[in-house]
């Protein structure tokens, strides 16, 4: 059966296979998304194809749990978990981003509400069975900036062992400790403003599927340090202090733990974005490059990380208009 034929066969089954269809924006997994409209009603189709790295299976769960924690996530109207499709409950429009886009004043508000529901899920125990990574591990994940970002423009990735050692290092000594649930992908394009919901209820949640434990700060970083977006100054620094305030930390033991996050979702963004582009000919993220490495900078300033910063200056080359053409120029040209 081809994946059309599955995908009727699905909506037919939960009673939607007369409904209107209109395409979704994705993102940067191989999921798509479709709204459906009958009568009254509408519902958003999940296509995820099975043998990617998102199960929908774990998206269920990671919804009912959160959901039990009385927070938002869609609720799964229907299944299909051995074909990857999923019914989901339409939460609308309101994406963070998109009514930022003409409302820039509510980001702090925005953004505060968004706070408080990580620190609230942080507060509750995570599910049972949830990968735990190690600093050896997140290291191993940001070394898609040699691979794919660096050997993208200079023609071969440089040599992993110092980036990786020092990466490790900065985690193992200064983020390293309790863990906590953490989303991943916790910023403004997977964060919904429901405005008929009460209290943290207001703030819906996409794309958790990958949920895993982590440290505490990880999806902070994510929130404030956005690869597709600025987030003002005032705004990072009010949040910030707010997150501490909330969990009790303070400054001094949190700042450099921050940045080595922030380094390695850095370093790990920058090779997932040329990736996409020279294996699998998305170019619309080369633009989305420049701020992250400015990100990745802004947190190597930290002296924590001196040692980090001097192999990236050594390792990776900037971002200027010659490399990204030479990325460019590449485009879905390698197999994955």
């Amino acid at each position: 059966m081809t994946r059309a034929a599955a995908c009727e066969a699905f909506l037919a089954s939960v009673g939607w296979a007369k409904a209107a269809r209109a395409p979704l924006a994705g993102d940067a997994s191989t999921r798509s998304y479709m709204r459906l409209t009958q009568g009254a009603q509408s519902a958003v189709l999940m296509d995820a194809p099975l043998g990617g790295a998102d199960d929908p299976a774990q998206f269920v769960a990671i919804a009912n749990h959160l959901t039990a924690l009385g927070l938002s996530a869609p609720r799964c109207l229907g299944q299909d978990l051995t074909q990857g499709f999923l019914l989901l409950e339409d939460f609308g429009d309101g994406v963070f981003a998109r009514i930022l886009q003409s409302a820039p004043n509510r980001e702090m508000p925005l953004y505060a509400q968004a706070v408080r529901v990580l620190h609230h899920l942080q507060s509750h125990p995570a599910p049972q069975g949830l990968p735990n990574l190690s600093a050896t591990d997140w290291a191993d994940a940001a070394m898609l900036s040699l691979t794919r970002y660096a050997a993208g423009i200079i023609g071969q990735a440089p040599a992993s062992g110092d980036l990786h050692a020092a990466l490790s290092d900065v985690i193992s000594h200064y983020a390293d400790g309790p863990r906590v649930m953490i989303l991943r992908d916790y910023h403004a394009e997977n964060l919904m403003h429901l405005p008929d919901r009460m209290g943290l209820a207001q703030v819906g949640l996409l794309d958790f599927q990958l949920a895993q434990m982590g440290q505490a700060c990880y999806d902070l970083v994510s929130l404030l340090q956005d690869a597709r977006r600025d987030v003002s100054p005032q705004t990072q620094a009010a949040m910030r202090d707010a997150f501490l305030s909330l969990s009790g930390q303070s400054e001094a033991g949190f700042a450099a733990g921050y940045a080595a996050f922030g380094a390695q979702r850095a370093l790990r963004i920058l090779g997932i974005f040329a990736q996409l582009c020279t294996h699998q000919g998305k170019p619309q993220y080369l633009p989305l490059i420049p701020r992250v490495w400015q990100q990745l900078q802004h947190n190597l300033a930290h002296p924590a990380l001196a040692d980090l910063a001097k192999i990236c200056a050594r390792d990776l080359p900037k971002p200027s208009a010659r490399a990204m053409n030479s990325l460019r120029s590449k485009c879905q040209t390698f197999p994955l």
